[in-house]
């Protein structure tokens, strides 16, 4: 990205995290494709604004892989998709799918950081 191009905006990082409804490529894709609205709708983004998107996934998701999903949808195959495993917890909420964007707002902007459905739980300060 031209530094040039972003001049009166920082870089921010915005969390966030859904549920899919199970562990298939159908499930996973309708909440990565929620979560990316989400993201977009609640940050006024434009996808060449948004660098990077790492998405961790509990283990018991292993249909598909959500970074193949997003850099397909919404005009974003440009940004920088990253996939884990999130860490092991027994109490862990199910079929999480969390993420970490790196994008560019206005100084003065504050971000949204989108929980969805069950996964509002782990920021209810935020939601």
């Amino acid at each position: 990205m031209d530094k040039a191009h972003h001049s009166g905006q920082k870089l921010f990082s915005i969390r966030g995290a859904t549920n899919s409804q199970g562990n298939t490529k159908d499930d996973i894709t309708f909440a990565v494709y929620e979560l990316i609205d989400e993201l977009i709708k609640r940050n006024k983004l434009e996808p060449n604004n948004i660098i990077s998107i790492t998405f961790s996934i509990t283990k018991d998701l292993d249909a598909c892989f959500p970074a193949s999903i997003a850099r397909k949808y919404n005009g974003l195959n440009e940004v920088s998709f990253l996939d884990c495993q999130q860490m092991y917890v027994s109490d862990d909420i199910k079929f999480c799918i969390r993420l970490m964007a790196q994008v560019y707002l206005p100084f003065n902007f504050k971000p949204n950081h989108p929980y969805l459905r069950g996964a509002s739980n782990l920021r209810p300060d935020w939601c």
